[in-house]
């Protein structure tokens, strides 16, 4: 997810449109293929995209250090607690990898997994990271996972899909693995491209979630336990997910500009946007 001022910044709407008529063009071949075509058109699209959108927000950022060296910063305040030595790590969407080159200095071992080498083909990779290349849905890494970490990816998967990459990333995890979830709230959405142009997302933000829809998959696929968390400028603190659940609740059934409105204000926004969520093995 970009925020409206990275998504604009050194673009102009003919940009922007270009951008969005070509996202929504493949994103829609995504959302009407079957199962088996999906497996590979996660990221022949993807790469498909990068190449046909060079002002893409993803390809600046890549190339803006003071960028990139913000955006991990404020992961590794929140991610550190959950990090230990002889830990294995799995960031699911790692695009650049920046994040996870960061996290391997902390680490045994660090996994990235991502539908496209597109972005990451020209970084130099430490000794003890690997990217693993998926076809959306599967997890080909070595159980024993302590943390896995996907910031900004449930929506890009399919609906169909979603839960399969769930329960996959349960499985390989260790027996007191957590999985930690970040992904834009469906109720102050779109956050894709489509947000200048839609109420509802028709880019590669094939589905949004609320924290409560996404706390059901995770139950469902099997975890014992999961924890909200809230806050910004990467200090976040543990919270009750009801609350967040009555929020959410309250908020469904308001016109979509008064929502907007209302999740955009204090302590909403700090509260729900984005929705983080921790799967506990």
């Amino acid at each position: 997810m970009f925020t409206r001022g990275q998504e604009v910044r050194n673009r102009t709407t003919e940009q922007l449109r270009e951008h969005y008529e070509i996202e929504k063009e493949l994103a829609g071949r995504l959302r009407n293929a079957s199962k088996q075509e999906r497996r590979y058109l996660y990221s022949i699209l993807y790469d498909e995209l990068f190449r046909r959108v060079p002002h893409h927000p993803q390809l600046q950022r890549k190339s803006s250090t003071d960028e990139t060296a913000k955006r991990i910063h404020l992961q590794m305040r929140f991610l550190r607690p959950f990090l230990k030595a002889e830990a294995t790590f799995l960031e699911i969407g790692a695009g650049d990898c920046a994040l996870s080159f960061e996290v391997a200095k902390s680490v045994k071992t660090a996994y990235g997994l991502d539908v496209s080498e597109e972005i990451s083909s020209t970084i130099k990779r430490p000794p003890n990271f690997q990217l693993i290349l998926s076809d959306g849905a599967n997890v080909p890494v070595p159980s024993g996972v302590a943390v896995a970490y996907s910031n900004q990816v449930m929506e890009h998967l399919h609906p169909d899909d979603a839960f399969e990459q769930v329960q996959n990333i349960y499985n390989v995890l260790w027996p007191s693995g957590v999985y930690i979830c970040i992904t834009p709230n469906r109720l102050d959405g779109p956050h894709d491209i489509s947000r200048h142009f839609d109420s509802v997302p028709t880019g590669f933000h094939l589905r949004e979630y609320t924290a409560s829809e996404l706390n059901f998959i995770f139950r469902k696929v099997g975890f014992s336990r999961t924890r909200a968390y809230v806050g910004g400028k990467g200090i976040y603190i543990p919270f009750p997910l009801f609350i967040i659940r009555l929020l959410e609740y309250g908020l469904k059934g308001l016109p979509y500009s008064a929502r907007k409105t209302l999740m955009a204000r204090f302590p909403l926004r700090q509260l729900l946007v984005p929705v983080r969520l921790v799967g506990l093995k």
